[in-house]
Order: structure tokens, then C-alpha cells, then sequence
């Protein structure tokens, strides 16, 4: 069969027909192309030129230098000194394990350093760069810089750091900083303020550093560098200059302070000052306590194990969130109830036996003097300390009316006071008990009330802001630990204004019996009258002893026998001078036995140095009463 014949037309049709489509191809992409440049060129241009300035510039947070804190006299709490760090930065250095076998001829490294580096290399993702020791000496860094060439991705840094010059005392009251963690940065963003601490590694934890973080730390600033293609630096383009942070000036006397702490010895307790006409705290005690600096560059393992693992218990904050049997330190607020409600006259009188019982009941709620007080009235009641008018007094008044007076004095609240982590105590009621166990209340749970024992629970704190409104003619001052605010940007010093939280009405006779009979506590005869012996002013106190451990009917209690951790706590409340009072002062002396012989010299050696400057002398030994 023949090949068809060609038809030259039909060809050149089709090549035409192949030539125009791709002449239309081209142009629809050359159009393309075209609108794709116009767009980019004139559409785009702003959204690309920022980006290709992003590439070119860096924004560099500048971190503020973080507010001081200072004592009510200016003495330095908490401030910032220059330190000199070394750094690695991970991705940057080819062998770490070589460069810190290296290192360690040049500067001391420690194997705690080293488990710190590790960990925190591990949080960091190895991103940025890590301090493998802190605090260079002088030597070191001029041992480190003349080696430097010698170790890649390894730097001195200098930096603030937060130091804390008085150490352990007002160790919680202070708190501390430390490193920001994944928490930390959880709530930042939950809070918006992430950008704000952009560049900053650390952040108030505990104490005046934490409730005043966001005083303290200023305004983050910032920077635009100009930077090559590698990244570096290559000048300053502008700068918004960071905002140092406020001053505080606290409430706190330093000197007060330490004489306090030290008035404690080896004892563990807690003890709280407040000046009743304002509120202010003028000494802060939870003993033991710690160093603050162990946390700012992140505490080591074998640091926290022993502060955390200690039956010591030093970073328990016993002051703010230590709730105690309060004791025979709520009589007095018992005999005011009683005349207040008119369940009692200041001169009834009660025979003590030793003991109170109720009518057919073999059981006996005893009294601390074995044979009983005799004839009492209000008066001896509460310079003597009688268990026996109080059990009384509680069965007659009911646990109600005692958990509505004994409220109004602060008592299972939180009193307010600018720290984190207060605790509100307790005092109980029949609705208390109910919800909280489903059972009834019953009239042996009043009758321990009426002495401070059973549920009723109270921090230092607690005792303080209710003694203080004792010597306040009933009005309750917020207390508080700020006293001023220095700002930084202007200079200027705001006082913050006292606070009235609280203001009671007492008939006058009602409330100078109560005060009276206290006074009586400090003068012979009286629960603390070796501590009130030879003093040059007028005290008015009232001895506590909290037991830990219950005694059986029919046993003695015996201190020796028991482990300490088991005996009895010691309190003692107290203002002064009594006529016109300063200062009012709650102490707790864990497992300290008897509150005249163990907390009320401590109130004492307090009282001494703030009313007369000097610490008392050495008491003459007496015979040491109860509580």
C-alpha cells in the first residue's frame, strides 16, 4: 500500500498554530512575571524591606538593674555587684567535655559546677550560653583571658548579680531571686509579660523579692544593631534605654533584727515586732534560716539536699505560715470576751482545785499547778495563768461566741501583710467542725479552747497583730513590711500610709483590766517576772506553753522523757511600755517548754534594744513559774 500523500497547507497550518500557542504561553508568563515584580516592587515593598532589615538588624533587650532593698535606716538588704562569669555557649564549642578538662588548669571548676553546667544545659536546650563557674577571681580572669583564643565558644561574662550582704538573717522575710524557669515563663505569658523579661534570667521567688517582683524589676530596654551576614554586631543604631528598678525601704530594723535572731541561740521558733500605731513590722524572725545567695545562680543538688532534707526545717517560713497551738497567750483575749459579752465580772471569783470537771464526769481537764490556784478572780486568772478559770469560762461562753470575738481580733484570717504565702490559722466553731469532719462538736473541745489547745491554731504573725491591737485601744493596723518607695525614674520617695483594717469599741474599765492584769505577768508573782525583773520601762505580757503531744489522765508530764521534737512550745506575748506601747511582740520558741523562762527573756532582749538601745544583762536565776 502507498504512503498517503503530504499536504503542505495543512502543515504550515499547524505550524502556525504551534507557534502562536507558545507565542501566547510566553506572553502569559512574561505577564506573569511582569504583575509578579510589579507586585513585590510596589504592592509588597514595605512587608520585604522590613523583613530584609530584620536580617540586617537586631533588637537586643537591655535588662534593667534590678531596685535595692534597704532597712527603715538605709542599711542594704539586697543589691546588685558587678561578677565576672565564665560562659560556654554549646553550639559554639566543638568538644565540651575537652574544653572543661582544659579549663580546669586555668580556673578552679568544681564537680558541683559541673552538675549546675549539666543542668542547665539541659534547660537552655543549648542555645544560649551557660555559666560554668561564677564569681571569677581577678586572677582567673586574667589566667582565662590570656587563653581565651585557645577555647571556642567559651567567654567571661561580666554581669550583675543579686547579692545579699547580711546572709541568713532576714533570710525569709527578704526572700530571694533565681533563675526563671519553665513555670516562671508559663505565667509571664499568662500574664502578658513575656517581652518584659525578654533578656532577663531571673525573678523574685520568695519574700519582699517575690510580692514586689514587678516594683523591683524595672522596664526592660532595647537595642537595634546593625549586623553583617554572620550575625556580628557592626554599630548602634538607636536605643531605648532600660528602667532600673524601684528602692524599697522596709519597715525593718536590721539591728533589730539581728538582735532578735540572736536572742534565739540554737532555739528554733519565730518572732514578729509590729508597732501598734502603724502597723509597721519592725523585726521579722523564722529561725533557722538560710543563705539567700545559694539560689541566685541556681542552688547545687547537695546545698538543696541539705537544706531541704534538714529536721531543721530552715526554709519553712515559721513567722508567716507556722500554725501553733497558741496557749494560755489567749487568756487575756478570753477575759475580755467574757467582760465584753457580760458572761463574767472582773471580780468573780472561782475556786481552783486543780482541776475542772463536769458535773458526773470522773474525767479531769487539769491545771498546770498541781493542787490548783485556790481563790481566783479575773485578775489572778491571767497573771497566775489559771487553766481552771478558763476551762470554766470557755464551758459558760460557748465555742461560738469565743470563734466570733476571737475573729475580731484576726484570729483565723490572714492578716494582710505584703508577703506571699501567709497562712489564715484557726479558730474552730460548731459549723467548722461539721464541714470539715461531719461530727458534732462537743463541750470537751470548748473547754481546751478556752485554754489555746485542741483546733485552735495561730501563726506568730496571728499572736502579733492581736496583741498589737490590744495596745491599740482595740484598732487593728494592716500590717506591713514596705515603708517607702524610692522610684526610680523620678527619684521621688513615696511612704506608703498606715492602714486600718480594724477598729473595736471596748468599755474602757473592761479593757484596762485586761491590760492591767498583764502588766502584773511581768511583776513577782506573776508567769514572767524574771524576764520583767529590773526593767526601765513597763511591760505587759502574757506567758503560753502549747503541748505537742496529749498527756494521759493521771500522768504527769514529763519533758525529759520525751524526745524534744515532742515538748511542749513556748510562747509569750507582750507591749511595752504599757502606758504608752512602741512596740508589741509575739515569740514562739519551738519545743521550748515554759513561755516565762524561755520566750519572754527573748521579747525582753528585743524590748531592751529598742526602747533603751543596749541588750539587758544577764538576769538573776529565780524560781521559774509555769507558762
Amino acid at each position: 500500500m502507498s504512503p498517503p500523500l503530504r499536504d503542505p497547507h495543512q502543515e504550515r497550518w499547524n505550524f502556525r498554530f504551534r507557534l502562536g500557542v507558545t507565542w501566547w504561553l510566553v506572553m502569559v508568563l512574561f505577564l506573569a512575571l511582569i504583575a509578579r515584580l510589579a507586585w513585590l516592587q510596589i504592592v509588597a515593598q514595605r512587608h520585604y524591606h522590613t523583613l530584609a532589615e530584620a536580617n540586617r538588624i537586631a533588637i537586643v533587650p537591655l535588662v534593667p538593674q534590678r531596685g535595692l532593698i534597704l532597712d527603715r535606716h538605709g542599711v542594704v538588704l539586697a543589691e546588685n555587684r558587678y561578677e565576672f562569669d565564665l560562659e560556654i555557649t554549646p553550639h559554639l564549642c566543638p568538644d565540651i567535655s575537652a574544653t572543661l578538662e582544659a579549663l580546669t588548669r586555668l580556673v578552679t571548676i568544681t564537680p558541683s559546677d559541673r552538675k549546675l553546667f549539666q543542668k542547665m544545659r539541659d534547660e537552655s536546650h543549648g542555645l544560649t550560653p551557660v555559666a560554668i563557674r561564677t564569681h571569677l577571681t581577678e586572677e582567673e580572669v586574667a589566667r582565662f583571658s590570656v587563653n581565651r583564643y585557645r577555647f571556642p565558644g567559651v567567654d567571661i561574662e561580666a554581669r550583675l548579680t543579686r547579692t545579699y550582704p547580711l546572709g541568713l538573717h532576714a533570710s525569709h522575710l527578704i526572700g530571694y531571686i533565681s533563675r526563671i524557669n519553665e513555670e516562671d515563663q508559663d505565667r509571664l505569658e499568662d500574664e502578658d509579660l513575656s517581652d518584659q523579661y525578654r533578656g532577663t534570667n531571673h525573678i523574685g521567688k520568695q519574700g519582699i523579692e517575690s510580692h514586689y517582683e514587678s516594683l523591683l524589676h524595672g522596664t526592660t530596654g532595647s537595642e537595634q544593631v546593625e549586623t553583617d551576614a554572620a550575625g556580628h554586631g557592626l554599630r548602634s543604631l538607636a536605643q531605648t534605654a532600660p528602667v532600673s528598678g524601684d528602692d524599697l525601704y522596709l519597715t525593718i530594723d536590721a539591728k533589730l533584727q539581728q538582735v532578735a535572731e540572736e536572742a534565739f541561740g540554737l532555739q528554733h521558733g519565730a518572732l514578729v515586732a509590729i508597732d501598734p500605731e502603724t502597723g509597721e513590722v519592725l523585726a521579722f524572725v523564722s529561725q533557722p534560716g538560710f543563705d539567700p545567695n545559694l539560689f541566685v545562680d541556681g542552688i547545687d543538688q547537695e546545698h538543696w539536699n541539705d537544706l531541704n532534707t534538714s529536721p531543721d526545717h530552715p526554709l519553712n517560713d515559721r513567722a508567716l505560715r507556722g500554725q501553733y497551738p497558741p496557749g494560755s497567750t489567749v487568756k487575756p483575749f478570753m477575759a475580755l470576751a467574757a467582760l465584753q459579752l457580760k458572761v463574767r465580772s472582773a471580780d468573780y471569783v472561782l475556786y481552783d482545785p486543780g482541776y475542772f470537771s463536769f458535773p458526773g464526769s470522773s474525767h479531769h481537764y487539769r491545771d498546770w499547778r498541781e493542787g490548783g490556784h485556790g481563790k481566783v478572780d479575773m485578775t489572778i486568772s491571767i497573771i497566775q495563768s489559771c487553766d481552771t478559770y478558763y476551762y470554766s469560762l470557755a464551758n459558760e461562753m460557748g465555742i461560738d461566741r469565743m470563734h466570733d470575738f476571737f475573729t475580731l481580733f484576726g484570729f483565723g484570717q490572714k492578716s494582710g501583710i505584703d508577703l506571699d504565702g501567709e497562712v489564715a490559722g484557726l479558730y474552730p466553731s460548731t459549723a467548722w467542725k461539721q464541714k470539715k469532719y461531719h461530727q458534732a462538736w462537743y463541750a470537751g473541745d470548748t473547754v481546751i479552747s478556752g485554754i489555746g489547745q485542741g483546733y485552735v491554731l495561730a501563726t506568730p504573725l496571728q499572736l502579733a497583730v492581736a496583741t498589737a491591737m490590744l495596745a491599740n485601744q482595740g484598732k487593728r493596723m494592716t500590717p506591713h513590711l514596705v515603708r517607702a518607695i524610692r522610684h526610680a525614674e523620678s527619684g521621688k520617695i513615696t511612704l506608703i500610709a498606715p492602714k486600718v483594717s480594724q477598729t473595736l469599741t471596748f468599755r474602757p474599765e473592761d479593757l484596762e483590766t485586761v491590760r492591767n492584769a498583764m502588766v502584773g505577768v511581768m511583776k513577782p508573782g506573776g508567769t514572767a517576772a524574771q524576764a520583767g525583773a529590773g526593767a526601765l520601762y513597763s511591760m505587759a505580757g502574757k506567758t503560753g506553753t502549747a503541748q505537742v503531744v496529749g498527756v494521759r489522765q493521771g500522768e504527769k508530764y514529763n519533758a525529759s522523757a520525751l524526745t524534744e521534737h515532742n515538748r511542749d512550745h513556748a510562747l509569750f506575748i507582750a507591749y511595752a511600755p504599757a502606758d504608752h506601747p512602741r512596740l508589741a511582740v509575739a515569740v514562739l520558741v519551738e519545743n521550748g517548754g515554759h513561755g516565762g523562762s524561755t520566750a519572754a527573756p527573748i521579747a525582753r532582749q528585743v524590748f531592751d534594744y529598742y526602747l533603751l538601745g543596749k541588750r539587758p544583762p544577764p538576769a538573776a536565776p529565780t524560781a521559774v513559774p509555769h507558762d
